[in-house]
């Protein structure tokens, strides 16, 4: 049985995970006789939660197109400015609230996200199996800087954190998925991920600083570690930060 050989091109940033001779050009590459779009864009580096369209033959498919010889694939990342509407995307639908599970290598990030108000699962311990498992029960999406874990069967929905300091992996995140307009800060306890409700002093006292209690009236705490939350120094950084993401966020929360 004759080989079959597809030729390949990868747009944008989908060229990071590719070989180096392979990045920026069409390329050929033998298929097996059976193998999906799916099979051969991992088989090449490429997790398959990194990619929005495939065309083939200037066709749009999906990861089970099974290719033939000389089938020329073009393999696009999210589209930032271009209306693809009448093209298929990759996945069946955009899930329907942003939530996230985090690796091991990503808990600075992970305080982050909550800290921006999304929902984040993160412990240092978490296997790979675990996280595929989190992802596909609770729909979330998966943050990792560890491809092969975006490779796996069930997750559909996954980014590659390609920066490396917590706050430029947010900023990262943010634009990516679109979230500026999703922020809402200091909603959830940086630790726990469980909501922050608001207390008066009265009920701060005995868990915060006397000196506190005298220069501050706000109060909020976490109703699973307990710990009480209010806007000293650390809150104003954490501020800057999220100020720094989205400007408009401050006139935000104020009115809610």
């Amino acid at each position: 049985m004759s080989p079959i050989t597809a030729t390949f091109r990868f747009y944008e940033e989908l060229n990071d995970f590719l070989a180096r001779p392979l990045r920026g050009r069409a390329f050929e590459s033998v298929c097996a006789h059976t193998a999906t779009t799916k099979h051969m864009i991992e088989a090449l580096g490429v997790p398959h939660t990194e990619v929005e369209l495939i065309l083939v033959n200037g066709e749009s498919v999906g990861f089970d197109r099974v290719l033939a010889d000389g089938d020329r694939v073009a393999v696009y990342p999210k589209f930032e400015a271009l209306d693809v509407t009448p093209l298929l995307r990759v996945r069946e639908r955009p899930l329907r609230t942003i939530r996230f599970v985090a690796d091991a290598h990503l808990g600075g990030l992970a305080q982050l996200l909550r800290l921006a108000g999304f929902d984040t699962l993160y412990d240092n311990h978490f296997a790979d199996a675990e996280i595929e498992a989190l992802a596909a029960s609770q729909e979330r999406i998966v943050l990792t800087r560890d491809r092969e874990l975006l490779k796996r069967r069930t997750i559909t929905h996954g980014c590659y954190v390609r920066a490396l300091k917590p706050q430029t992996q947010l900023r990262e995140i943010v634009d990516r998925l679109d979230l500026a307009g999703s922020v809402r800060a200091f909603r959830l306890c940086l630790s726990c991920n469980a909501p922050l409700r608001r207390i008066d002093k009265a009920q701060a006292e005995g868990r915060a600083p006397e000196g506190v209690l005298e220069r501050h009236a706000q109060f909020v705490t976490c109703d699973v570690c307990r710990r009480v939350f209010w806007e000293g120094s650390h809150w104003k950084r954490m501020r800057t930060l999220i100020d720094s993401l989205v400007p408009e966020q401050r006139e935000r929360d104020a009115k809610a």
